[in-house]
């Protein structure tokens, strides 16, 4: 299964409105490569920045899964990858 970019943006609105108690809609996320920290993510949440690493990406992508789809995976089975646009290949 692949997940592209607005389901792993999905993804991490969804954790990061769990973990602040707010609603999804007010999360602001976007998502970034760079050679020095590979994937990241900066957020917003009620006007604060806070960034993610490739762990916290792994771990919104899992519990979406998991929510969204029915499926338990873990993250040694999530690949992140970037053509155009971020992707996520899961392996069920």
């Amino acid at each position: 299964m692949r997940i592209y970019m607005d389901e792993i943006i999905n993804a991490v609105c969804l954790n990061m409105a769990d973990r602040k108690r707010v609603s999804p809609t007010d999360v602001e996320v976007q998502l970034a490569w760079d050679e020095e920290y590979g994937y990241t993510a900066e957020v917003w949440v009620q006007g604060r920045s806070q960034y993610l690493v490739e762990a916290n990406l792994l771990e919104a992508i899992e519990q979406y899964v998991f929510r969204q789809h029915g499926s338990r995976v873990f993250r040694s089975q999530i690949k992140l990858g970037l053509d155009e646009e971020i992707w996520a290949d899961i392996q069920m």
